[in-house]
């Protein structure tokens, strides 16, 4: 039997960073961490209470984060944790999937400061999620 790979993040488009913050923040109490142009203008968003790590404290729940909304990706994501993420992309062509690869969409994962290797993805219905190989100190 194949490993299940877990939901681990979500991620939504942002025409206006800010806007969409407040938003969240006023409607759900959510918590937005803005990061700069290094991190390209990620938001990290806190939907429930965290451990010192900055991981959820209760089993099953995500946080997530939005990005700067682009011509070529404009839809909500989920990203899904791998052990291998090199593996992983293979599986997903294998599958009958399309790699796109890190925000540079070079056909390779990017390398997130502290978080781990990402990829980007089309499944075969046509939606873009991600995978995610964690730092091992996470």
């Amino acid at each position: 039997m194949k490993k299940m790979n877990p939901v681990v993040h979500f991620e939504l488009p942002a025409a206006n960073r800010d806007r969409m913050a407040d938003f969240y923040s006023n409607a759900f109490g959510w918590k937005a961490q803005k990061l700069g142009p290094e991190m390209g203008n990620y938001v990290i968003v806190t939907t429930s209470e965290t451990d010192e790590k900055g991981f959820p404290k209760k089993q099953g729940m995500i946080n997530g984060g939005l990005f700067d909304r682009s011509d070529d990706n404009q839809h909500p994501s989920v990203v899904i944790a791998v052990d291998d993420i090199k593996a992983a992309m293979k599986e997903i062509e294998k599958a009958g999937g399309k790699v796109l690869g890190g925000y540079y969409k070079n056909g390779e994962p990017d390398d997130i400061p502290g978080v781990g290797l990402y990829s980007a993805f089309i499944d075969t219905e046509g939606n873009r999620l991600s995978i995610l190989q964690p730092n091992p100190n996470m």
